[in-house]
């Protein structure tokens, strides 16, 4: 059965890459890590976002954060440790990978870790309204 897109209404233009992304993020998306997402208004009109992810057992080496093609991807991948013998392992050691597609402006400031959690902040400047007329021209 083939699937119908929302994306393909014959107002919506160029948006076949925005598709591909929300496709990639919707099939990627588990529960492991969990995750939070604060939102923020500034006096300046500027919108700040905090993504705050539960990273317990992994370390700052073991972690990747990459601004990429409109999305932050995070990623974790412990390193074993030889020697180690664990009776109970309850906190979680696999490696994952997280994806959270950004509206266009969106700006990755930075990221920081402290107390198991990793804290992406984001930005989204207010954007000037602009609006021309485009003229018409015969042929």
């Amino acid at each position: 059965m083939s699937r119908i897109s929302v994306f393909s209404a014959p107002f919506l233009l160029g948006f076949d890459a925005f598709e591909e992304r929300v496709d990639r993020l919707t099939k990627s998306a588990d529960g492991y890590p969990p995750y939070n997402i604060e939102r923020s208004l500034s006096a300046d009109g500027t919108e700040r976002f905090l993504v705050s992810i539960a990273v317990a057992g992994f370390s700052i080496n073991e972690l990747e954060v990459v601004a990429e093609d409109n999305q932050v991807v995070v990623r974790g991948k412990q390193k074993e440790e030889p020697g180690r013998e664990f009776l109970h392992r309850g906190i979680a050691a696999r490696q994952f990978q997280r994806a959270f597609l950004l509206a266009e402006g969106m700006i990755v400031k930075d990221a920081t870790l402290s107390h198991g959690m990793l804290v992406v902040a984001l930005e989204r400047p207010q954007a000037p309204k602009i609006a021309r007329t485009i003229e018409i021209r015969s042929v």
